[in-house]
């Protein structure tokens, strides 16, 4: 009867840890990007997505800093992409909001032309 209790709650610690890593993962990028350095903020965001591979719940969050980094590195339609990827995969989310907002402020500056604003993002095979 202790075995499978053992167990149970060694699992469970298991989850909290992976999260509890994904999360100082996640802390670090928004640090680094403050600080303006967006190459160490994506490879925080990188150890993040590997720790939440089971648990997805942070990926919006970690896609929209990527697409945060990506327009402060001039790169628009990359920025645009990882956008109307969280747009898609998660339409109801607070994310997908955000990234609708950034997607207008991109064509209004003019980083998007009606060629970028056509592309949709083809949803990735399960």
């Amino acid at each position: 009867m202790r075995t499978p209790i053992v167990l149970i709650l060694a699992l469970g610690l298991a989850g909290c840890a992976a999260r509890g890593a994904a999360d100082r993962h996640l802390d670090q990028a928004y640090r680094h990007y403050a600080a303006g350095d967006c190459h160490a903020a994506g490879l925080a965001l990188s150890q993040a997505e590997r720790r939440m591979r089971r648990n997805h719940a942070a990926q919006p969050e970690i896609s929209l800093l990527r697409g945060h980094c990506l327009e402060r590195e001039k790169l628009y339609v990359d920025a645009a992409q990882t956008y109307r990827f969280i747009v898609e995969r998660y339409p109801a989310s607070e994310y997908a909001y955000r990234a609708r907002a950034r997607l207008d402020t991109l064509r209004q500056l003019g980083h998007l032309d009606d060629a970028d604003a056509a592309v949709k993002v083809v949803p990735l095979a399960r």
